[in-house]
């Protein structure tokens, strides 16, 4: 077993907060587990980004290689398509396709549109609508989460008890919220996939 993914999104928005869950997630299934995070001007609305790497055998580098990425995991579509270099041609992007507009010159919806497009294996939605409708819109992770979950070889009961502990001290009504928004993901990524 060996997933390579690259998390990637806007400051704020929780993707490390997704990373730490599957890592958390990898270790409690006995796995091994390389991350390297870089953190632009997160506080600014800049660009983070997350290598994830999860095997059942020794990793040596926390660095996935150009073309080796086996999931692209982003809460944001520009950024998705930022590291389109580095998925493998077996690869698939996991995105949401509300775009977080923090530059003067951001592409048009239909540019977007047309190199995700060029992307044979994709899971993209409206991950910010789908946690508004479950009057929950700051779980918009945990619904990239769930979606990026059916395609990651983790058990998604880990998933979600890992997700427990992540928010525990924040009350049980945050909890059920993100394990709804993780489940609706899931749902939903199994309907595109």
């Amino acid at each position: 077993m060996k997933s390579d993914i690259v998390l990637a999104g806007v400051g704020g928005q929780g993707i490390l907060t997704i990373a730490a869950i599957l890592g958390a997630a990898a270790l409690k299934n006995d796995l091994y587990l390389k991350q390297a995070e870089v953190h632009g001007m997160s506080q600014r609305g800049g660009d983070v980004q997350s290598n994830l790497r999860i095997s059942s055998s020794p990793i040596h580098s926390d660095l996935i290689p150009l073309g080796k990425a086996d999931v692209i995991v982003s809460l944001e579509p520009m950024e998705a398509l930022r590291y389109l270099p580095y998925l493998s041609e077996e690869g698939w992007i996991v995105s949401n396709t509300t775009p977080f507009v923090n530059i003067e010159d951001y592409p048009e919806k239909e540019e977007l549109e047309k190199c995700f497009d060029t992307v044979n294996h994709k899971i993209v939605f409206d991950m910010d609508g789908v946690a508004k409708a479950l009057a929950s819109p700051r779980s918009s992770n945990m619904v990239l989460l769930g979606a990026a979950a059916s395609l990651i070889d983790l058990p998604v009961e880990i998933i979600e008890k890992e997700i427990a502990a992540f928010f525990g001290k924040k009350g049980e009504r945050i909890i059920d919220a993100n394990i709804a928004a993780f489940r609706e993901g899931y749902r939903i990524a199994q309907e595109q996939k």
